[in-house]
Order: C-alpha cells, then sequence, then structure tokens
C-alpha cells in the first residue's frame, strides 16, 4: 500500500501562486497514472489534473491554462504549479492514483483570499 503526503498548501491573495508536493511511499510510482483532486467545503471532490509515467498531461477546463501538473519519478513526487489562484480555488487539495486505488492522504489546505 502506497502512502500518499501533500504539501505546499496555504493562505495565499487572488492572482498569486502555490506550489504543491505530494510524496508518495513505496515502489511503481512511475508506471501509475497520478491525479490531483480538490473538496472545496459542502462539495464533493473533484479531479483537477492528472499526468501519466511519459508526461502526458490534462486538466480540468476550470484550471486549464492556470495550474501545471508534473512529476520526478525519481524521488516519487507529484507536484501541482498553481497560478492565477481565484478564490473558486479555496479547497483541500488531495493526490491519488488515476484511477483511484490507494488510501487517501490528509490533503493540503488552499485558501484564496484578500
Amino acid at each position: 500500500q502506497v502512502q500518499l503526503v501533500e504539501s505546499g498548501g496555504g493562505l495565499v491573495q487572488p492572482g498569486g501562486s502555490l506550489r504543491l508536493s505530494c510524496a508518495a511511499s513505496g515502489s511503481g510510482f512511475s508506471i501509475y497514472i497520478m491525479g490531483w483532486y480538490r473538496q472545496a467545503p459542502g462539495k464533493q471532490r473533484e479531479w483537477v489534473a492528472s499526468i501519466t509515467g511519459g508526461d502526458s498531461k490534462n486538466y480540468a477546463d476550470s484550471v486549464k491554462g492556470r495550474f501545471t501538473i508534473s512529476r520526478d519519478n525519481a524521488k516519487n513526487i507529484l507536484y501541482l504549479q498553481m497560478s492565477s489562484l481565484e478564490p473558486e480555488d479555496t479547497a483541500v487539495y488531495y493526490c491519488n492514483r488515476v484511477p483511484l486505488g490507494w488510501d487517501w492522504g490528509q490533503g493540503t489546505q488552499v485558501t484564496v483570499s484578500s
């Protein structure tokens, strides 16, 4: 079982940037499609972005052009560079396989507010 630990969240003003990280323990990280998900207060968890082992990327329409997903297979780390943040991006952000297959980590809180 792979364990996931997200970090890098915080409070940022609208228009600001943050870089999230997800450290995955265990082996086999590089063979999986990895994704970022988020859950805003009172809403269901939603998919944000995903990346294959070969660096093919997909994004939800709501973040396309503003967020960039990347991965370091040597370090078993997944990243999400977030720019031009909007209040609507406020949520707890999680990483996991795509499709889902591991237990969720604790997530990292992102709050976009002036």
